[in-house]
C-alpha cells in the first residue's frame, strides 16, 4: 500500500515522502496515529504543497542563519573570570556564560546552540563552534582573561 507521510517515521522515511509499506503496516500503525495517509491524488497534492512550503521556509531560515554565523564570526566574546594561583579559574566559562556575553553584544542566541564539549578551565583563547542550523555553524572566538 503507498501512503503519504504526514510525520518524520524513524527506518520509512521523512515528512511528506510517498513510500510502500505492508498493508497490516499502514491500516494498524500509520493511518490511526495520523502518521500517514492513503496516497490519492489529492493526498499526493497536499503533500506536494507542503513540501514547497517546507522547503521555502528552510531556505529562509538557512539563509537568516548564514547571517548570523557571519556576525558571529565578526565578534569575539572577553569573559573576564577570577584566578587563583598558577592562573587556574575559579569555577569555568559555560555555554551559558558565553551566550550571556553574546548578550552584551547584540547578538541572542540560545545556550543549547553553543557546541562546548566541556566547560573551559584555564585563560586563553578559544574556538567554540555555535550550530545555528542543521547546515551552518559559526566559529566563536572565546577570550577567558583574568578579573582584576
Amino acid at each position: 500500500m503507498k501512503v503519504v507521510l504526514l510525520t518524520d517515521v524513524d527506518k520509512l522515511g521523512s515528512l511528506g515522502s510517498v513510500v510502500n509499506v505492508a498493508n497490516g503496516y499502514a491500516r494498524n500503525f500509520l493511518l490511526p496515529r495520523q502518521f500517514a495517509l492513503p496516497a490519492t491524488d489529492a493526498n499526493l497534492k497536499q503533500a506536494e504543497k507542503e513540501r514547497t512550503l517546507r522547503l521555502k521556509r528552510d531556505n529562509k531560515q538557512k539563509t537568516s542563519a548564514g547571517e548570523l554565523a557571519q556576525k558571529i564570526q565578526a565578534v569575539s566574546c572577553t569573559i573576564a573570570m577570577q584566578v587563583g594561583e598558577n592562573d587556574r579559574l575559579f569555577g569555568s566559562v559555560t555555554a551559558i556564560d558565553i551566550a550571556k556575553s553574546l548578550a552584551d553584544e547584540g547578538i541572542e542566541i540560545d545556550k543549547r546552540s553553543i557546541l562546548l564539549e566541556e566547560p573551559l578551565k584555564a585563560l586563553g583563547i578559544y574556538d567554540v563552534p555555535v550550530k545555528l542550523h542543521t547546515d551552518v555553524t559559526a566559529t566563536l572566538k572565546v577570550w577567558v582573561v583574568a578579573k582584576n
